[in-house]
């Protein structure tokens, strides 16, 4: 590993690839860096499909660019639940890669949540380390926020940032999803279109009750780029909320735990047994943990 690391640091990307690959499966393991800065490192954008996050990923990847960062993507794709592929097509709709100027400075990875979903979390989580370690200075996970990994994927981010669109219904949709509880802000996306002012106030008026922290909501277009320069510093500058600490580190808590039972040695042969009629869950779960302890 020591050889790969030393290239990746050196700006090898063929030895980044094999690292984040062995990561992937389940050969290396990264703890996180130290770090004496108190902004974020990894950065979680999220939201239901169709609200154009990976174009405004785009959008604010030329801002941070231009702005000294070298700047790591890792885009997690929901695989079918039938053949276990997924699309990892998140480079198509990045401009920023094919900018000669820009593409050196900026890292895109796809990762598929295949058929192990529950131990997606915490392996996008050392991909992350893994690339702070090599010397990105930041890593945005773009996630659909549809679906318990999806969300605990984004929980491992330093911050969290929901993307919405017009047309969705109103604030309740998000609420369903867990995902307002763990935001540090939101963004309404296609804010030329009808519909987007109204649904960033009911944003607004669903965050603001209960909760005097409530998270920033910003209207933008990724299309024709208004409120890009304004969300790119705001993002850049973002703290984490108080009010979403205790949910984030629940789901964290439960991605752990998930993680151990899935790399627990005899979790496909209980499965087998349960499977069989031959072993009760709790008598599955309590040799799993007791394995673990």
């Amino acid at each position: 590993m020591d050889d790969r690391l030393d290239a990746a640091k050196a700006g090898d990307r063929r030895a980044l690839a094999r690292l984040l690959s062995s990561i992937e499966n389940g050969e290396l393991r990264f703890s996180e860096p130290h770090s004496e800065d108190s902004g974020w490192k990894i950065l979680a954008l999220t939201g239901p499909p169709g609200v154009g996050k990976s174009c405004l990923l785009d959008r604010l990847l030329h801002e941070w660019v231009d702005h000294g960062h070298r700047v790591a993507v890792l885009a997690v794709d929901p695989s079918s639940p039938r053949s276990g592929g997924a699309l990892l097509g998140d480079r198509v709709r990045m401009s920023v890669v094919d900018d000669d100027n820009k593409k050196n400075s900026v890292y895109v990875r796809s990762v598929a949540t295949r058929k192990t979903s529950g131990s997606v979390p915490l392996v996008v989580r050392d991909m992350a380390f893994c690339l702070l370690h090599v010397g990105w200075d930041k890593v945005v996970i773009e996630t659909v926020g549809a679906g318990q990994s999806e969300v605990r994927c984004a929980a491992v981010a330093d911050r969290i940032v929901l993307i919405e669109g017009p047309a969705r219904g109103d604030g309740v949709q998000a609420e369903k999803a867990g995902l307002l509880e763990l935001a540090d802000a939101v963004i309404v996306n296609k804010s030329d279109l009808d519909g987007a002012q109204r649904h960033a106030n009911e944003l607004r008026e669903s965050l603001h009750l209960g909760h005097e922290d409530a998270p920033e909501v910003l209207l933008v277009s990724a299309l024709h780029g208004d409120g890009i320069a304004e969300a790119s510093s705001m993002l850049l500058n973002l703290e984490q909320s108080t009010r979403a600490s205790r949910a984030r580190w629940r789901e964290r808590l439960l991605s752990h735990h998930e993680r151990l039972l899935l790399e627990h040695p005899e979790f496909d042969s209980l499965l087998s047994k349960i499977e069989e009629g031959l072993m009760s869950f709790d008598d599955a779960y309590a040799q799993l943990r007791n394995g673990n302890e």
